[in-house]
């Protein structure tokens, strides 16, 4: 079933309480609903940490985090899913949201190499840095909804197959 398989992919409630980085919340990640897993939660953080991952700024998680925390989603599978976007998977996230940006603008596409300066970033942020944003943000818009409805779909499906599976086995055809 998929909230098994969920469950056991996620850390452990103490273990995200105790976090340095989520102890900016306090009390308020006190609330069980934080931690229950269900269509709707589950479906709702998944959403909240597919929108963050495409957003190009740091404390992510952070994020993710105030967001379930209002939703009443759940925490760790929102915050986990932030992880989507990671070192490997960045430069072509980015890219991709890069030349999205570019098609809605009907910009032309800008050569740029890379630079680790602060005049390479202000520089990057007036040349390709709205179609940038633009891709970016439509991406998180996209993908969240994409996330949220195909994974309640499939919790849908695995809670179905588990009753199916349930009455074959409380009534079974006699032959």
């Amino acid at each position: 079933m998929l909230k098994k398989f969920i469950k056991r992919l996620l850390p452990s409630h103490q273990n995200v309480k105790e976090h340095k980085i989520l102890a900016l919340f306090g009390t308020l990640l006190h609330d069980p609903n934080l931690w229950h897993l269900n269509r709707r939660s589950a479906s709702g953080a998944f959403a909240v940490g597919v929108f963050f991952c495409f957003w190009p700024v740091p404390f992510q998680m952070w994020l993710a985090a105030a967001l379930a925390i209002p939703l009443r989603v759940n925490l760790p599978l929102s915050v986990a899913t932030v992880w989507i976007s990671n070192p490997f998977t960045m430069p072509p996230i980015f890219y991709g949201a890069y030349l999205l940006g570019i098609k809605v603008m009907g910009a032309p596409q800008r050569e740029f190499s890379f630079e680790l300066s602060w005049d390479w970033v202000m520089r990057s942020i007036e040349t390709i840095g709205p179609a940038f944003l633009i891709g970016c943000l439509m991406c998180s818009f996209f993908f969240s909804t994409i996330g949220y409805f195909g994974l309640n779909y499939l919790w849908r499906l695995s809670v179905s197959k588990a009753w199916k599976q349930r009455l074959k086995k409380r009534y079974p055809k006699s032959e």
